[in-house]
């Protein structure tokens, strides 16, 4: 039986209690045959003391979102998936509102993976440029 699309959000986004997207408040709202969407708000609970969006909150959406990508479009039921490097680019500051990584894979090696992870706000307007390296090991029979 396959699953609705609602079923698998619905899915994910239960598996998050008592973690830090919890705490972040990061859900997973979309995702296609090469994409996945994660949402996250923008408040004080993710500040920087001046008032705008903290870039580690920032990382940990775009890895969160990241994983989930791999988690729902490799195979993870012979492998299991870890993220082994991150990169950011912070390019334009938000106050308030809400943030949205997209993920998308670059490569989709065997052994290692590359996605990028645009954060952008409600306009569409480009926040943060992410790069996530992650690597499938074989699950223990």
């Amino acid at each position: 039986m396959q699953l609705s699309k609602k079923e698998i959000l619905r899915r994910a986004n239960s598996i998050t209690k008592d973690t830090l997207m919890e705490t972040l408040e990061i859900e997973m709202i979309d995702f296609g045959d090469d994409y996945v969407i994660g949402k996250m708000p923008v408040n004080k609970r993710v500040h920087q003391p001046d008032g705008v969006l903290h870039g580690g909150a920032t990382v940990a959406l775009a890895e969160t979102t990241g994983s989930f990508a791999a988690e729902l479009l490799l195979d993870t039921k012979n492998y299991f998936v870890r993220g082994i490097e991150i990169s950011a680019n912070h390019i334009k500051s938000i106050r308030e509102g809400h943030v949205f990584a997209k993920a998308k894979f670059i490569h989709k090696g065997r052994t290692t993976q590359l996605l990028e992870i645009k954060i952008t706000d409600e306009d569409n307007n480009l926040i943060s440029l992410c790069k996530l390296t992650t690597v499938s090991l074989p699950r223990k029979k």
